[in-house]
């Protein structure tokens, strides 16, 4: 039987996943090297070599990376963080050891304003109503505040908080949720605001899908749907958190959803992908995870991510047909 190293960047159960799904392979003697966030006593079971950095720092993962190239074909990124800092970028150049993510340059995840300006480039019907708010074109506080309660007349006050960059300040706020008045909306605002740049948003009504998609950087083939639970307490009551879990159903689609909703999800992605995609591989990876939310209107996207679901790609890894290392293979070979 082929043996097979693989290099697995890890953060929580996600990549857990992708472990277990790479050391079932019936097809090769699959050795595992862990890069963990934590000190995951599963991955620590399974992995010929496991470290732990506990702030992903690439340089710190592209280190363990070229002292094991030489048995290492290929790895595997599980959170978003060291994508976004371009962690393929370096491993690939200094160890040649190809990556299953996309490059730097096309982590969109990075920024929720190039999201949504990319989006209304390519299918702005998909798109909430929106509006920038730059710290570069606003002289004091109160010239803000008179621009942000101006747009939320517009929104009637059913509005939602993003900033640009992810985890700055307090992170997303939605009303009726995280704040009941303006006031409040408005300090949340500004923990964000003093860090670059805020999205306000409306809020959109309706249930939430999520898209994945394996891609090789030419093709994009998707995943069943899955449904994503964030909130921590009953009856979607509580704070966002990472996720408190998420299902499949039997098919591909959801309960609430007929197949003309997933064709229609489909067609959309690839309009993005098909518009966007680069005469190269830095798509590969599932570089669409997209938080679709279904409306009397049609769908909408709340939110593209750049890398699995979590914890939704754990619905997805266990029921795959195809031995997954194969998967990994035909990625990287374009097919």
């Amino acid at each position: 039987m082929e043996k097979v190293g693989v290099l697995v960047v890890s953060y929580g159960a996600r990549a857990v996943a992708m472990v277990d799904a790479l050391t079932r392979s019936r097809n090769y003697e699959v050795e595992i090297y862990v890069v963990d966030k934590q000190r995951n006593p599963f991955n620590l079971k399974k992995a010929v070599k496991h470290i732990v950095v506990s702030d992903l720092n690439v340089e710190e993962i592209c280190k363990f990376a070229e002292e094991n190239k030489d048995r290492i074909d290929f790895g595997l990124v599980g959170p978003e963080k060291p994508i976004i800092n371009g962690l393929r970028n370096l491993v690939e150049e200094r160890t040649g050891i190809p990556m299953i993510c996309p490059t730097k340059e096309y982590a969109i995840e990075a920024s929720k304003v190039q999201q949504r300006l990319l989006f209304q480039e390519i299918v702005p019907e998909v798109n909430p109503r929106f509006k920038i708010f730059n710290p570069k074109d606003y002289r004091t506080t109160g010239e803000v505040k008179k621009a942000v309660y101006s747009w939320l007349d517009e929104l009637e006050n059913m509005a939602v908080v993003k900033p640009d960059k992810p985890a700055a300040g307090k992170g997303v706020g939605v009303w009726g949720d995280h704040f009941q008045t303006r006031e409040q909306l408005f300090e949340h605002f500004l923990t964000n605001f003093r860090y670059g740049a805020v999205i306000i948003e409306e809020k959109i009504e309706g249930e939430e899908s999520s898209f994945q998609g394996f891609c090789d950087g030419k093709h994009l083939v998707p995943l069943p749907e899955t449904r994503d639970y964030k909130r921590a307490f009953d009856n979607d009551k509580g704070p966002n958190t990472g996720g408190m879990g998420s299902y499949k159903d039997v098919g591909d689609v959801l309960p609430f959803m007929i197949d003309a909703d997933r064709a229609r999800e489909i067609s959309i992605v690839n309009r993005i992908f098909e518009k966007w995609k680069p005469d190269n591989t830095s798509l590969r990876g599932i570089p669409f995870y997209v938080a679709f939310i279904h409306t009397s209107e049609g769908p909408k996207i709340l939110e593209n991510n750049s890398r699995p679901g979590d914890p939704e790609i754990q619905n997805i890894l266990p029921v795959l047909k195809d031995d997954f290392v194969d998967v990994c293979f035909k990625i990287l070979e374009g097919n």
